[in-house]
């Protein structure tokens, strides 16, 4: 049974679940009970209602996992919860596990000392990444808001943050769907035979495409029919209608898998998450086979250590780290708000960045066992060319090449063979005016590729000297695009859902605001389909959310290791999960996270500032690539989209200090009073238990509605289990 004592204003009624003998369920009118009790207030507190220890209705909905916190400390019943927790975790991991673990890691990893980088990626990652992490989830679960509510009650100042986080989301967003849009393409353009990217068109006239020869018949599809790219970001260019109606496609399958929130999102994870692993081991399987594989891994994981005394590598580990978990857009703190109160965030924590990293270990096996491959490709190709060269010698010289190999045969003749004769004689040769070269395979290694240029162009091509290439095309492709899928639906979930909790017409629309957020990505996305669309995705991808997330966490773990209070939110902690994170965290947060976000925040800036930004523009007249500095125009834009998605923060701040002067709670309680009493997570006092305000006689139909006691009954509540043992597993969703 429940009891509890009215207020003088109302007669409070509980029912309660009713069991016959036995322990059987009985009929509806011996299940409830109704108890009406009344007890005079205590003196000098008549406004207050007295309870007697008892469950909290917060935890009676918890059961069901079917209540939220509403800003004003109310139980919303109407909030959704994931399925399970299986659900939930391929959302996350989903969300974390992006495009930037298959195209960029490696390539970082490639670039700044093998398995040196790896060892500070994983320092990095466990004393930074991870306890974030751990603070972004736990401060969903515990408020049960997203991104804007959750910032409201933690730190009412810093309000701001959650705006912040939504206008980066919506920037990512709106880039993000484009190069999805471009693996829907390639996705359709894989099933042909040969591939299209295979060779260069036909000539004409017998004139060849110049542009085709130069480069190669990948780079060429990519950049011209692909993109049909402009030479810079000055030039503007019509629609490129192909990407266009592929953008269309790809915003169209975003909004249907979104459109009921997290229980048609959450379905469409099983498959959007897991297929990519499905294809990675594959990838993984047949790239140790080839030959080539085992050069190319162990030339990436070859450790460099002096890399170490370089800010730069440690800037862009970090900036990985940061990225990698998906930190700071809001997303991570949305997903976890659907969570019941008891979920093991902590643990969830631990397992969903173990998973990120080793995905991204696996994607990086993958890459250089292709490129591994396609690099040995290229090198004996160059063998083959060069010993052709040769065979053009007198016989008195051929002769003289016989000690070193078999001109006649260049199967027979391996790479180190032809790499100790042109160290040792053929550097100077010249054959019909020819120069001739060496034929590294680590020189062609060394020809990092990051990004686009990686997915789109070096493993593209690597797949194309697949046996059975459409196949191998068509379930990379596959794997992009679930991929992009995956990140993009939590991208979205971090703008929907913090705007469904703090605004009452959204929350009753949901499905308008997500159609209408669709269509607004969509109309501002046909930016980057035009011809010179591609810098704009570089501008967004490496500027607009950059220095913005970075401000981002850097007020959220200020925010709660110093304004709310690190101790304060361990105490919340502990009283959500019913165990104590260790105090570990609490000095991580206050000092290694901060201060990590602040020397983060000032490499980038000093690196902004003392080297104009540049962007990588294709030349069609060289047919090769050039690195150009950004116009003023585009630089003014670039400060625009900075200062855009950081403004909410001090407007925010300033915002919270005029009402603070102008407004006073009832009984002269500041607003911080108010804050003590509504942001305990989950506390049994009275004065934090939501769902429990009494409502005045002429309080409206909707206020009556969300706040007020709904009539109970068998079907939906249930005795409250026992408290779990210290230790025993609470997690359940």
């Amino acid at each position: 049974m429940l009891f509890m004592s009215p207020s003088p204003k109302h007669n409070w009624s509980m029912v309660a679940a009713g069991w016959g003998m036995g322990g059987n369920p009985t009929n509806i009118s011996d299940k409830c009970e109704i108890l009406e009790m009344e007890k005079a207030p205590l003196p000098g507190d008549e406004n207050r209602t007295e309870m007697t220890e008892r469950p909290s209705m917060a935890q009676l909905l918890e059961v069901n996992g079917d209540v939220s916190l509403t800003e004003n400390g109310s139980a919303d019943s109407s909030r959704d919860a994931w399925s399970s927790k299986i659900q939930y975790l391929l959302a996350q991991v989903g969300f974390s596990v992006g495009l930037g673990n298959v195209w960029r890691f490696p390539y970082l990893c490639h670039q700044n000392g093998g398995g040196a980088f790896l060892l500070l990626y994983v320092l990095l990652l466990v004393l930074v990444g991870v306890p974030l992490f751990f603070l972004e989830l736990a401060a969903g679960q515990c408020t049960r808001q997203g991104s804007i509510g959750v910032w409201k009650l933690m730190s009412p100042k810093l309000a701001g943050i959650g705006y912040s986080s939504c206008v980066v989301c919506f920037f990512v967003a709106l880039y993000y769907n484009v190069i999805i849009g471009w693996s829907l393409f390639y996705l359709g353009s894989s099933f042909q035979y040969p591939l299209p990217w295979e060779q260069c068109p036909e000539p004409i006239n017998n004139i060849t495409v110049k542009e085709c020869t130069d480069s190669s018949p990948t780079t060429y599809f990519w950049f011209r029919k692909a993109l049909d790219i402009t030479d810079s970001i000055d030039e503007f260019g019509e629609l490129n209608i192909i990407i266009t109606v592929c953008l269309l496609a790809a915003w169209t399958i975003v909004c249907l898998a979104m459109i009921k929130g997290i229980k048609s999102s959450g379905k469409v994870m099983y498959f959007s998450s897991l297929f990519p692993y499905v294809v990675l081991l594959c990838f993984l399987i047949r790239g140790l086979l080839l030959d080539g594989a085992s050069e190319g891994i162990t030339y990436m994981f070859y450790p460099k250590l002096s890399i170490w005394g370089e800010v730069q590598v440690w800037r862009q580990a970090a900036t990985q780290v940061f990225f990698a978990l998906g930190l700071g857009f809001g997303s991570v703190i949305a997903y976890s708000s659907y969570n019941p109160p008891n979920n093991n965030c902590h643990r969830d924590a631990l397992m969903v960045s173990f998973i990120n990293f080793f995905t991204s270990v696996l994607a990086s096996l993958v890459v250089f066992a292709v490129l591994g491959f396609r690099a040995k490709n290229f090198a004996m190709n160059c063998v083959t060319k060069n010993l052709a060269l040769l065979s053009e010698l007198p016989s008195l010289e051929q002769q003289w090449m016989l000690q070193w190999f078999n001109i006649s045969d260049p199967s027979s003749v391996s790479l180190e063979e032809y790499s100790a004769w042109f160290q040792h004689s053929g550097s100077n040769l010249k054959v019909q005016g020819e120069n001739l070269t060496d034929c590294s395979l680590e020189a062609e290694m060394s020809k990092g590729v990051e990004g686009t240029g990686l997915a789109f162009i070096a493993f593209t091509e690597a797949m194309s000297l697949f046996p059975a290439s459409p196949f191998w095309s068509a379930l990379f492709f596959l794997m992009l695009l679930n991929l992009g899928l995956s990140t993009m639906f939590g991208t979205m979930q971090g703008i929907l859902t913090p705007l469904m909790d703090n605004f009452k017409t959204f929350s009753r629309h949901k499905t308008l605001l997500t159609v209408c957020s669709c269509v607004v990505g969509f109309v501002i996305g046909l930016l980057f389909t035009q011809r010179c669309g591609n810098y704009f995705v570089t501008m967004f991808d490496d500027y607009s959310a950059t220095l913005p997330l970075i401000i981002v966490v850097m007020f959220e773990t200020l925010s709660i290791s110093w304004v709310y209070g690190a101790d304060r939110f361990l105490d919340d902690i502990e009283n959500m999960l019913k165990w104590r994170p260790p105090v570990l965290y609490k000095y991580l947060w206050k000092y290694v996270c901060l201060f990590a976000m602040i020397g983060l925040l000032g490499a980038s800036l000093l690196l902004m500032f003392f080297k104009r930004p540049t962007y990588t523009a294709w030349n069609q007249d060289t047919a090769s690539e050039m690195s150009l500095e950004y116009p003023g125009w585009a630089l003014a834009l670039l400060a625009c989209l900075i200062i855009f998605a950081t403004l909410p923060v001090p407007v925010g701040y300033v915002h919270s200090l005029l009402k603070a002067r102008m407004w006073q709670g009832p009984e002269g309680e500041s607003e911080r009073d108010l804050r003590e009493q509504y942001t305990k997570c989950s506390s049994t006092e009275p004065d934090s238990t939501p769902g429990l305000t009494p409502l005045d006689d002429d309080d409206g139909e909707e206020g009556s509605s969300r706040n007020s006691f709904q009539p109970l009954n068998g079907e939906n509540y249930r005795l409250l289990p026992q408290e779990a043992e210290e230790g025993e597993d609470t997690t359940g969703v």
